[in-house]
Parts: C-alpha cells; structure tokens; sequence
C-alpha cells in the first residue's frame, strides 16, 4: 500500500521541526528539501537513525533536487527569510514573494496534484502567492497559522491562570497578524484581554530573544491524513470575491 508522500519545503528550524513531527507521527515518508547543499541531507539522516530508537517507520530523504519531491501528497513550505528585532511580518513582503513563487513553481511542476500549507510569512499574502502561481483549486492551497494562533491562545491562558492547556479551550479565527479575530462570548473577556496582552509581550520577546520562531506546529492538514477527522481552523484558503473582482486570503 502506497503511503502518503510529504515535502517540506526550507530545512530551517521550523522546516525541520515540522519533519520531525510527520517522521514521528507516522504521518507519510518525508522529503526534506533546501537550496543549501548538505543540510537537509544530514538533518533528515540524523532522523532517520532515530526511527529505531524512537518506534517510528518512515523514509526520510533529504535532498537540493525537486525531482526527489515528484508526486508528493502534501508539500508544506517553510522557505524563506525569517523576521528579525523591529520587523514586521510584512516587511518580509517583497523579498519572500521572490522565493516562494520560486517553490511554488517546482511543486506545481513536480506534484501537481498536491495540497500546499503555508508556513512562511507575510503568512496570508503567501498564501495567495502560492495559489496564483501554482493555478491550484483553492482548496488545495492553505496557511497553517489558525492551528498555530489558537494553540498560542490556549497557552497564553493557561500560564497567566496556572492551569493545565487540556482545561482551556479556545480558537482564532482571521489572518495571521493583526486582522485575527478571537471567538469569546460576553464571558470570555477577560480571556481575550489576557490573550492580546500576551501575545504582544511574547511575540516581541520571541523575535527579540531567538531571532524569530524556531519550532513548528504539526499544520492541521496533517491531522487529517490519520484516521481523527478532527477539525483546525487554517487561514487563508483564496475566496472569490461576490463581486467577480478577483479572489482575496481570508482566515476560516
């Protein structure tokens, strides 16, 4: 039986991470793949050898060539520049849109029927990069940071109350920035308030201390290929606008 095929795309921290988690989770064989020579080789061969130790069964390539990514199920792309002190995730616009036009163009070549999740950032702008390049239906292509903002909100919450995150629930809805939006009733206000104030504090904290975020989440689409028909929320699957002026990225 043919196992599910997954390409991640830029084998940084968060690109590896993200490998590690897929390799762990049994999730499909890994092609980890970089324009550096040598590094996603040796990443994705350092976990490899874990697979013993660890109980899990899959192929892990590392690799600089798309052809070794051919046919892939899902290709989630972590490439590009990262922010640093004073940056805003848009600043990052310009330069990132290069790069991920760029992936975009070999994944449609190489795995034209494959599901794209966004990780990079400007995250929402990316997303429609992504899906204007490739010419993918658009819900083939996706933003992992719904998954992403809704676990931070659960984290937020439970450090400031000093409780277990498995008692908090919560989600975020929107764009991955300024624009999301938190689902809280009349009484969840002090939640949300906590939410914001953290995420601001850590957020700047994150990038200041580290350079940016160094560790991925598993992104939601992943959770699907198991046997849980668990439902993310994931920003920002392309919408055709009513008025047929085109299509726009929005957070669901």
């Amino acid at each position: 039986m043919r196992r599910n095929k997954i390409t991640v795309v830029g084998a940084g921290n968060v690109g590896a991470t993200c490998a590690h988690w897929a390799a762990a989770k049994e999730l499909g064989d890994v092609v980890l793949i970089d324009i550096i020579e040598g590094v996603p080789q040796g990443k994705g061969l350092d976990l490899f050898e874990a697979s013993p130790v660890e109980g899990f069964d899959c192929r892990i390539t590392g690799t600089n060539d798309y052809e070794d990514t051919r046919d892939s199920d899902i290709v989630i792309i972590t490439a590009g520049l990262a922010r640093k002190p004073g940056m805003s995730r848009d600043d990052l616009l310009e330069k990132n849109t290069g790069i991920i036009k760029g992936v975009t163009e070999q994944v449609a070549k190489y795995s034209p029927d494959a599901f794209i999740i966004m990780v990079t950032n400007p995250l929402d702008a990316m997303v429609y990069v992504a899906k204007k390049v490739s010419g993918f239906p658009k819900n083939r292509v996706m933003g992992m940071a719904g998954v992403l903002d809704s676990a931070r909100m659960r984290s937020f919450i439970a450090m400031e109350l000093d409780v277990s995150v498995e008692d908090v629930s919560a989600f975020v809805l929107g764009g991955h920035g300024d624009s999301r939006s938190r689902v809280c009733g009349d009484d969840d206000a002090l939640l949300c308030r906590i939410h914001r104030e953290q995420v601001r504090r850590h957020g700047i904290r994150q990038v200041e201390d580290a350079g940016a975020v160094h560790h991925a989440l598993l992104p939601p689409d992943l959770s699907g290929t198991s046997e849980r028909r668990a439902v993310r929320s994931c920003n920002c699957t392309c919408y055709d606008l009513d008025d047929g002026g085109g299509d726009a990225p929005v957070g669901c």
